[in-house]
């Protein structure tokens, strides 16, 4: 997942068609007397659609759209000839796409399945031809409603990742290490803080042909709530996430308080993050020896399942994938 193309915030305008007006006209016909009102009806305007589609990841087809419009409605025509519906505009959109008004904030939708299709701005009604109007008192209507107008709206998609799990960590944690060494994602690593800039997303392959989605989210630091750092601007991507992986260094220097800060910044972020489950992964473990491990363990406080790693050794790693297996199963 290219950092330069990985697009998950879009705002635009939408406006649907104006339908079709429909036709005041009368039956001429050389041997048809008094043909009668015969007035088609105005077309549907075209609707602004939003379309699931798996194939997609990011919304960067729809960066540089500030402006989608859909077509307007034919007129009505003689011969009772209805007008043309105005062509819709399909926007294909990833699954964990969000639709939301830019003005009162209000969710329209959410696209979390392909194929899924939702009518982000439904187009104006066509107008009734004159021929509807006839009856016995007026046999000559000489009036047809006009179509009605399409809606305007400025909409902002936001993109929320779709993962079994959730990594969450400081920076530097060996976040894209992991997801490095247990899948085929090639996220940047480097030894300087906020070396991943946006999301990854790796296949983890499990046992018996099975697998599970691990999505890479930037590094939290104390204070991301108040915006230090990259702030929380791309925890929306956890909130989709099945359960969260806490990765913390053994070199940390404080290991309990470091899970202490992670989970106090996800809960001024979200509260409801924290009724996601929760496991912990203890990186860097091939920097100790047995006995370090041991006497690090006795001093470890958590209130959830932890496990020590080494994405490098490959330490642990078995193991963590069958506890991240049983917590995804756990109620099925």
């Amino acid at each position: 997942m290219s950092g330069n193309n990985f697009i998950d915030y879009v705002k635009f305008c939408s406006r649907s068609g104006h339908g079709g007006p429909g036709a005041v006209h009368f039956r001429r016909e050389k041997h048809v007397a008094k043909g009668g009102p015969d007035g088609g009806n105005g077309g549907r305007g075209g609707h602004v659609i939003l379309r699931g589609n798996s194939q997609l990841w990011t919304l960067l087809h729809l960066k540089y759209r500030k402006h989608v419009l859909a077509e307007n409605g034919e007129p009505g025509g003689s011969m009772r000839s209805s007008g043309a519906a105005g062509k819709d505009e399909i926007l294909e959109v990833p699954l964990g796409t969000i639709a939301k008004d830019d003005e009162t904030g209000e969710v329209l939708c959410e696209i979390t399945e392909d194929g899924q299709e939702v009518i982000l701005s439904p187009g104006g009604r066509g107008g009734l031809g004159n021929e509807n109007f006839k009856n016995s008192v007026n046999q000559t209507p000489r009036y047809a409603q006009p179509g009605e107008p399409g809606e305007t709206r400025w909409v902002i998609l936001e993109l929320k990742l779709l993962a079994d799990v959730g990594l969450v960590g400081f920076p530097n944690a060996g976040k894209s290490t992991l997801l490095s060494s247990v899948s085929a994602a090639k996220p940047e690593i480097a030894d300087y803080p906020f070396t991943t800039l946006t999301p990854n997303l790796g296949v983890v392959a499990y046992r018996d042909h099975q697998s599970f989605v691990m999505a890479d989210i930037p590094g939290i630091i104390e204070g991301a709530a108040e915006g230090k750092g990259l702030g929380l601007r791309f925890l929306r991507h956890i909130e989709r996430n099945s359960m969260l992986l806490f990765l913390i260094p053994v070199d940390a220097d404080d290991l309990n308080k470091e899970y202490e800060v992670l989970v106090d910044e996800l809960k001024r972020y979200n509260p409801e993050l924290l009724d996601k489950q929760r496991l912990i992964a203890i990186s860097k473990a091939d920097m100790l020896d047995e006995e370090l491990m041991n006497e690090m363990e006795e001093t470890l406080n958590y209130d959830v399942p932890y496990v020590f790693i080494s994405s490098v050794t490959g330490y642990g790693i078995q193991p963590l994938k069958d506890k991240i297996w049983q917590v995804l199963n756990a109620d099925r």
